[in-house]
């Protein structure tokens, strides 16, 4: 079972340990599978007390600030990473040009970054084989129980490897590009969310947007490699 461990920030993370997923594009009958090294992954998405005691806070930021932060785009939570790996004494992860058209991924650094798509996937599922890692109202806040709105993390059952809310609650942005052939700079994101109908909640569904799009039941969560 993979070993947990706070960081400087007071954020805990997973060890998760190295392995293989599938991921798969529905839209054209295709999977292919990705070798995963080990790496770390936050136990919970970035709460709101943790995004705004860096960044600024905005007309959205509410007294819940336990709760996931939302309405962040893709690039907001790359300058975020970069922000707190800074914070922390670590090498920053991303090199983003003045118009932030850009975004390269140093993967030698050790600051904090967003998930790749298959470590996004392959730590959701922990070792489960369906498409979810239990029953969705015991794992996760969706549109049939989370009443309409967000909820602070960690109030689900998480997964075999001790991750919460990775299904529901917030969809979760991840590194890549979605597919750059035909959607260009779309990234993916996943999880599903308080928002989503049961069927989007996970581990295998994919959605994608521009890497400046922003909504209420969008957030991300810190992921950070384990060098050698």
């Amino acid at each position: 079972m993979p070993v947990s461990g706070f960081d400087p920030k007071g954020v805990l993370m997973v060890n998760i340990p190295a392995g293989a997923v599938q991921l798969r594009d529905d839209r054209i009958k295709s999977s292919w599978t990705v070798e995963v090294p080990a790496f770390q992954l936050a136990s919970v998405p970035v709460t709101k007390a943790l995004y705004f005691s860096i960044m600024p806070k905005t007309a959205g930021c509410d007294a819940v600030m336990e709760s996931p932060v939302v309405n962040v785009s893709w690039l907001e939570a790359i300058l975020f990473c970069n922000m707190l790996s800074r914070r922390e004494g670590l090498n920053e992860c991303y090199s983003v040009t003045d118009d932030g058209d850009s975004v390269v991924y140093d993967k030698d650094a050790d600051g904090y970054r967003l998930p790749t798509e298959a470590e996004w996937q392959y730590a959701c599922k922990a070792g489960s084989l369906g498409y979810r890692y239990g029953e969705l109202d015991d794992i996760a806040w969706y549109d049939g129980n989370s009443g309409g709105v967000l909820h602070e993390v960690g109030k689900k059952r998480p997964n075999a490897w001790g991750l919460y809310d990775m299904l529901g609650n917030v969809w979760e942005w991840c590194w890549d590009l979605y597919d750059p052939v035909v959607y260009g700079s779309y990234r993916v994101f996943r999880g599903g969310s308080w928002a989503e109908e049961a069927r989007g909640c996970g581990a295998t569904c994919r959605r994608r947007s521009h890497p400046t799009f922003r909504i209420e039941d969008l957030g991300f969560r810190l992921a950070r490699s384990i060098l050698r």
